[in-house]
Formats: structure tokens, C-alpha cells, sequence
């Protein structure tokens, strides 16, 4: 017995020895023969731990506290002192060597580098530095998990291969992941990750960040990982709404923040039914901005193109490891059949003229769009380009241009968007005014967004500032003209519930087919707040401030065959202008409007989406006409939605698809 000595005092006593003599549990067994004999003489097993505390009688068995902290401490030094100098550690329920080889069995746990491997069974060859797993094997990086049958790997060849590998990876932290070291207190994911397909989700706004991987076999050779043929599914309850099949996959990494994918021809699967051929080619490893559209791409658009058309989309080219281009030529099916067009001025008048029609030449049959994409340093690079005829005298006619360079800047302690951009011949719609034309121009521009919930309030907010120079149609006149124009803008959005009754969570689980978020039903009322402000070198400069309020009710739940949801919304808004514009495109006219959207589900997937703005400006020679109008008919399901839709103010439709993401 030890009298007159405390636990407190035994406690700090024994966490100081912790501390200054890093230990090693009896089934660790460490791959460093160094680090081994170093650690030799400092050696403190938990069978000492209570040995010791057992000295004094009176520890009761409530004190088992104690020694379940000190175990965990040592345990998880060594591990981090493990992690720090990239050891392999290995515990197990049994171990045995025979000549440097550890033979591991029963809940095999194996820390490397930051990383953690589970399995039934491990085999390790300390000479030749060969790993072995079999058996219910997990791999955890940080938010990756991996499934796999069999595992080997040569830390010498850095070659070696993953068998039947299911797996659930995170776009948004994927790199650093890889890079990064395993927390400990991350090794409790295992335990409630044994079924990668999860009973309930949350959906995840405007991205797509977590996705199930399949693969018969995963071959790795150094950096490089490569499969013949991969499943991807943004579904985390089932894969058989959609899934991209991924040929001859290869990923390898461009730098320490970038990662690439190679592939072949590629499909995109609908209810296992469906397969849609697309090409990736080489590119970032992007999934949030992944296209899986079609390489076929069929079309209507009257003004430039004088109605249908249809496109093929070339591989993506690899210009440098940082820039991409994308080709998709086009066929003026319309124009064409017709044999002239309606979408150039005469030769040599003002690209502002009246289009007038024209006779069509063989030339005149095609089109090109290509887009540019890269990053220099921190900031996004976009070019897109429009080449609406291959005629050479039309050239300055048909060619539209738009270049974007952005980067996420901090500002007054929050976060921006700082870009700067250059335009030549843009089209704009600017309501009952109809289409202007920005000849061409260049300038920045600063802005915000912040989304947020008080007491079931919704609000987003809107800021900007900007500046450009701009050569324009003029407001009151068909010519050009040139000025600076300084821009301030803010709005913000809100909407009150009424009466409305929300969903009890907001996970969905199988049941839910066609929507990807429970629906909050009942009445609401939406309001809207809006200022601006523009100057002009000219000495003109317009303002407004704009007010808006109107209901929104939804009725159903989206989850029977027949007209189960339906969604009707009225906005009136309007604005207090002053002052006016020298140009067309940005003229403040409309002072009264009302916005119209009524969707409605008709059967099973299929729903009908439409929305219009309707001018109320007494003034106004479109007064009670729609100025800005869109319909479509889609098919809508759980993880993803696809349409067709057209847009009668513009002429001009197509066919849109969205994948939807969750967690």
C-alpha cells in the first residue's frame, strides 16, 4: 500500500512518464528497425500500466477510467509519433513473423502515412516491403472510403492493385485527401460506414460533390490509378436512376493542387436502360462541373441561326496541362432547307441595321462553338466564341466572342468574386425594348452573394460593384456609340412563410422517385428589395429603386403518379426610375411588371414548367404582352432532371439536363 499518496497524485505521475516515454502496445509491431531499437529502452506496456496502479488497493474499479486514458494516450502517440516519421504500424487480434514476414489476422488495423486500411487478413514482407490484404478490407482517406476484396502493393515498385473496389469519394476534398494525414478521431467512421449505399440523404443544392465508384479492379502504378471500366452514381441510395459509365479510366496528378482524368468513350445510363455515348477525353478531375450531355446536340435558334440545328461535340483537346478547348461544329438544318437566311445585315451597314434576308451559300450551312477553359495561377480563364456562318464576308457579322478571368478575393473580411471580362458583339434582351447589341467592350467587376435563414425567414443578398467601357447601341438611335459606364447594384430577396407546412427532416430516403428534397407545402410570400445606380462618361446617368411582393403556393408532395405537386407564383414589381441610360441594352423601361410561374406535375416524372413577364407599364407599346416568357416539359426524378424547353421572346429553345447532388 501506498498511503498519503493520492490518485491526483499517481494520475500526473504516470501521464508525465506518457508523455516522455512514447510506448508501444504488445501488438503493435513497427516496419522501422531504427525507430525500433530507439524505442527499446523507453518501452511501457499497458500490462505495466496496471501493474502499477494495482499497487495501491485502494483503486477501486471505478478507477478503470484511468487506465483506459492512459492506454488511449500511448495508443494514439505512438500512432501520431507513427504518422509523423511514416511508419507501418499493424495491430491485430493475432500476429506472428518468420523470417521478416508478419503474418496479421482477426481485425487487422494498418496506419501508414496518415492512412488507415482495416482487414481480416494482412500479410507483410518487411524485406521486399510488400503489402497483402484480403478479406472486408476498408481503405479511408479522409472523406474517401474504398471497399475492397483484395489489396497488394510493392512500396519499393509502387505498383500494385484494388479488387472489386466500391467505393464513395468527395469531389470537393478529394486532392486533399490524398495528401493530407488520417486524424484518429476520423478511424470512427469506420464503424458506421459498413454499407456505402446510405437509407437516407440530404440533398446539396447547385453541386454535386459525393458520388459511389465501382470497379472490378483498380491497377496503380506510382501516381497513376487506372481501370478498364469505372461506375460513378451521384445517387447514394440506388444507381439505377442514372450512372456514368467511365471507360478506360485514368487519373494522375497535373501538380499538388490538381488531379486529371483520361478516358475513352463513355456513356451516361438512365433507369439501365438508356445509354447516352459522351466523351471526356483529359481533364481536370472536375465531377462538380462534369458534362455528361450528349455528343449529339440538336437545337432551335432563329436569330442567329434561322431556326433548327443540330451539332457534334470533338473530343476535348489538351492544349496545355492547364487549358482545355472544346469544338462542338454545327449544321444549319433550316437554313439550309430554306436556302437563304434572315440573320445578317445587308453588306457594308451597321451591324445595328434591320437584318434583311439574304441568299444562302454553301458556307452559310455551318457553325462553329468552341469554349476555352484554364486556370493561370489562382484565376479562371473562360473564352467562348460563336461563329454563325463559314462565310467569309459575313465573318464580322457572324462571330461572337466573350472572355471571363475570375478569382474568390477576401474584401472587408468576407468573400468575393473579382473578375474582369472582355465582350464583342453580345446579345441582350432587355425586355419590352427587345434585343441590343453591345458591339464590343471590356471592364471588372466585384460582387457578392449571401444566402441565410432567420426564424424561417429565407434571404439572399446580392452586391456589385462595376466598370467598363462599352461601345453600344445607342438608347434612342441605331448608331454606336462609346462610353464608361460605373455600375452599383444590390437586392435582396426574402420569403416569409404564411402558412406552410414543412417536412418533418430534410433527408429523403428510396421512397422519394422524383424529387431530390422534401416539399414544404402551403403559402408564402415573397418580397424583394432592389437599387441601382449607373453613370455614364457622357454625363447621363440613370437609378432606380424596385419593389416587390407576391404569393407563392404549393400544393403536394411530389411522391404519387397524378398531379400530385403543382406550384403557382404571382410577382408584381415595381421600380421608381430616374434618370435614363445611354444605351439600349441597360435602359431602365418597364416600370411596372408581373412574373408568372406555374408548374404541375402531369404523370409519374413528366412535369410541366412555365413561367412569363408580363408588362403592366401603362406607357408601354407591349403593355399586358410577355416580355420575357419560357416553357418546358420535363422529366424530372430523384437525381436528376431532364428537359426541353423554348423561349418565344428570343425564339430560341433547346434541350437541358441536371444531375442533383447529395450527402
Amino acid at each position: 500500500m501506498i498511503s498519503g499518496i493520492s490518485k491526483k497524485v499517481i494520475f500526473f505521475s504516470f501521464l508525465f512518464i506518457n508523455f516522455i516515454q512514447p510506448s508501444k502496445s504488445a501488438e503493435l509491431a513497427k516496419i522501422n528497425k531504427n525507430i525500433n531499437n530507439q524505442n527499446a529502452e523507453l518501452h511501457l506496456s499497458n500490462n505495466y500500466i496496471r501493474e502499477i496502479l494495482s499497487i495501491n488497493p485502494k483503486i477501486s474499479d471505478d478507477d478503470n477510467s484511468y487506465i483506459a486514458l492512459f492506454t488511449k494516450n500511448l495508443d494514439s502517440f505512438s500512432v501520431a509519433k507513427a504518422e509523423k516519421h511514416q511508419e507501418l504500424i499493424i495491430q491485430s487480434d493475432k500476429q506472428s513473423e518468420i523470417n521478416d514476414v508478419i503474418y496479421a489476422e482477426g481485425n487487422v488495423s494498418v496506419s501508414f502515412g496518415g492512412k488507415l486500411l482495416r482487414a481480416d487478413n494482412l500479410i507483410y514482407d518487411k524485406l521486399n516491403k510488400k503489402i497483402n490484404a484480403s478479406g472486408n478490407i476498408v481503405f479511408v482517406l479522409g472523406d474517401q472510403l474504398f471497399k475492397v476484396s483484395q489489396l497488394e502493393y510493392s512500396f519499393i515498385s509502387e505498383k500494385g492493385y484494388l479488387l472489386d473496389v466500391k467505393g464513395s469519394i468527395n469531389t470537393n476534398n478529394l486532392i486533399d485527401n490524398l495528401s493530407s494525414n488520417f486524424s484518429l478521431s476520423d478511424s470512427a467512421k469506420l464503424e458506421s460506414l459498413i454499407e456505402l449505399k446510405k437509407k437516407e440523404v440530404i440533398n446539396t443544392p447547385n453541386k454535386v460533390q459525393n458520388w459511389l465508384f465501382y470497379t472490378d479492379i483498380m491497377t496503380i502504378d506510382g501516381e497513376n490509378w487506372k481501370s478498364k471500366k469505372a461506375i460513378f452514381s451521384n445517387d447514394l441510395l440506388e444507381s439505377k436512376q442514372v450512372k456514368l459509365e467511365i471507360n478506360a479510366l485514368e487519373v494522375f496528378p497535373v501538380d499538388e493542387k490538381t488531379l486529371r482524368f483520361r478516358s475513352s468513350l463513355n456513356y451516361l445510363i438512365l433507369e439501365e436502360k438508356i445509354s447516352i455515348p459522351f466523351w471526356a477525353g483529359t481533364r481536370n478531375f472536375d465531377f462538380d462541373k462534369f458534362q455528361t450531355a450528349n455528343r449529339w446536340n440538336l437545337g432551335y435558334e432563329n436569330l442567329d441561326k434561322d431556326g433548327y440545328f443540330i451539332g457534334r461535340k470533338f473530343n476535348s483537346i489538351d492544349i496545355t496541362d492547364d487549358f482545355v478547348l472544346y469544338l462542338e461544329p454545327q449544321f444549319l438544318i433550316q437554313r439550309s432547307l430554306n436556302g437563304y437566311t434572315k440573320s445578317f445585315v445587308n453588306k457594308g451597314e451597321s451591324i445595328t441595321s434591320e437584318r434583311v434576308k439574304r441568299n444562302a451559300s454553301f458556307e452559310d450551312y455551318f457553325a462553329l462553338k468552341s469554349q476555352l477553359k484554364g486556370r493561370i495561377n489562382n484565376w479562371n480563364l473562360e473564352i467562348d466564341k460563336n461563329l454563325n456562318s463559314f462565310d467569309l464576308d459575313k465573318f464580322s457579322d457572324a462571330f461572337r466572342f466573350k472572355t471571363k478571368f475570375n478569382k474568390e478575393i477576401n474584401f472587408l473580411d468576407t468573400k468575393w468574386d473579382k473578375s474582369f471580362y472582355g465582350i464583342y458583339r453580345e446579345r441582350v434582351w432587355n425586355g419590352s425594348l427587345g434585343e441590343a447589341e453591345i458591339y464590343s467592350g471590356y471592364g471588372s467587376k466585384l460582387q457578392k452573394e449571401n444566402n441565410w435563414i432567420v426564424n424561417g425567414i429565407e434571404k439572399k443578398e446580392s452586391l456589385s460593384l462595376g466598370l467598363a467601357n462599352i461601345t453600344a447601341e445607342a438608347f434612342n438611335t441605331k448608331n454606336l456609340i462609346t462610353n464608361l459606364k460605373g455600375t452599383f447594384f444590390y437586392s435582396i430577396d426574402q420569403k416569409f412563410p404564411i402558412r406552410t407546412q414543412k417536412p418533418e427532416n430534410k433527408s429523403i430516403d428510396i421512397s422519394y422517385r422524383y424529387i431530390p428534397q422534401p416539399v414544404t407545402k402551403g403559402l408564402s410570400l415573397k418580397t424583394k428589395l432592389e437599387a441601382s445606380y449607373s453613370f455614364y462618361e457622357n454625363g447621363q446617368h440613370q437609378e432606380y429603386i424596385g419593389l416587390g411582393i407576391g404569393p407563392e403556393l404549393i400544393l403536394g408532395n411530389f411522391k404519387d403518379k397524378t398531379l400530385d405537386y403543382t406550384r403557382l407564383s404571382f410577382f408584381p414589381f415595381y421600380k421608381l426610375n430616374s434618370g435614363k441610360s445611354a444605351f439600349k441594352f441597360d435602359h431602365n423601361y418597364e416600370k411596372f411588371t408581373l412574373k408568372i410561374a406555374f408548374d404541375q406535375q402531369l404523370f409519374g416524372p413528366v412535369i410541366l414548367k412555365s413561367f412569363g413577364t408580363l408588362d403592366l407599364t401603362n406607357d408601354s407599346d407591349d403593355y399586358s404582352e410577355f416580355i420575357d416568357s419560357k416553357i418546358s416539359l420535363n422529366w424530372k426524378k430523384r437525381s436528376y432532371e431532364f428537359g426541353i424547353f423554348y423561349q418565344p421572346h428570343n425564339q430560341a429553345g433547346g434541350i437541358s439536363f441536371e444531375l442533383f447532388g447529395f450527402r
